[in-house]
């Protein structure tokens, strides 16, 4: 279907849980949060929790549910249900990959299941475009790339593992507004870690057009590849820890969209 970008939280998630919205949502619901999801077992809850805390830029923990209740605090995504509400899951057990992606996961959700809510920096991408820096996934209408790096989390109980990136290119004359536009927005992911081509190196990308999560990137002559932390990290320590039980993800590039307006999370 031809999806408009503009449609309200409420109907994003009416519209995933309906099967009429299956694709990315870069670009979607301008001026609201966007939210990774991981969905754990309730005994490793303290332990994410802390790995959140412990590395808040990678992992800025917007919110978590109840155990066993697939809403949310009031205000959040209300009416909204964690197993139908995102575009697309990704689903491991005992710390391997079971379902590349899947629709919903209502038959997955255990009694225990607690849903844990990380900043995107989707979030923030309607601010770059507001600002003349046009970002270059929406326009070519494909999913941003993703890079699984070398640089390490610090490490929280049973998890451990290193930090996923996204990127989007820009001219080398305009990394510092980009970094300006996207600061105030840390609790999704706020300003770049690292921009250059040297920045390859020192995050460990073999090869830029080979993303592990996402499509490949378009970058054009004079630019240079930004990159901030990426949600999809919790995923990668998922399958770096090893942990027992089900543990479900969002689809890299498939969100949840929530009630909150981005000057509700700005950082002052």
């Amino acid at each position: 279907m031809t999806y408009s970008l503009s449609p309200s939280p409420a109907e994003v998630r009416e519209h995933a849980r309906s099967g009429k919205l299956r694709g990315h949502t870069s670009g979607m619901c301008p001026g609201h949060v966007q939210a990774n999801v991981l969905i754990l077992p309730a005994q490793y809850a303290a332990d994410f929790r802390r790995l959140c805390v412990r590395n808040p830029v990678s992992c800025p923990l917007l919110a978590e549910s109840v155990p066993g209740n697939k809403g949310f605090p009031d205000g959040v995504a209300d009416g909204g249900d964690i197993t139908t509400d995102v575009p697309g899951y990704k689903v491991y057990r005992d710390g391997k990959v079971v379902e590349e992606e899947v629709a919903d996961v209502r038959a997955y959700w255990q009694e225990d299941s607690v849903a844990f809510l990380i900043g995107c920096s989707f979030t923030f991408e309607d601010a770059l475009e507001d600002s003349g820096l046009r970002v270059r996934h929406i326009e070519e209408r494909r999913n941003v790339p993703m890079y699984a790096t070398r640089i390490p989390l610090m490490p929280s109980g049973v998890f451990s593992g290193n930090t996923v990136v996204s990127m989007r290119p820009y001219s080398a004359e305009n990394v510092e507004r980009v970094r300006a536009v996207t600061r105030p927005y840390v609790r999704t992911h706020g300003e770049p870690i690292a921009w250059g081509w040297d920045a390859l190196d020192k995050l460990g990308i073999a090869d830029i057009n080979r993303p592990e999560y996402g499509d490949a990137p378009v970058i054009r002559d004079g630019e240079v590849p930004v990159f901030w932390a990426c949600g999809v990290t919790p995923q990668l320590v998922v399958l770096n820890s090893n942990i027992e039980g089900v543990v479900i993800g969002h689809a890299p590039g498939k969100m949840l969209c929530l009630d909150w307006r981005v000057e509700d999370i700005l950082a002052e």
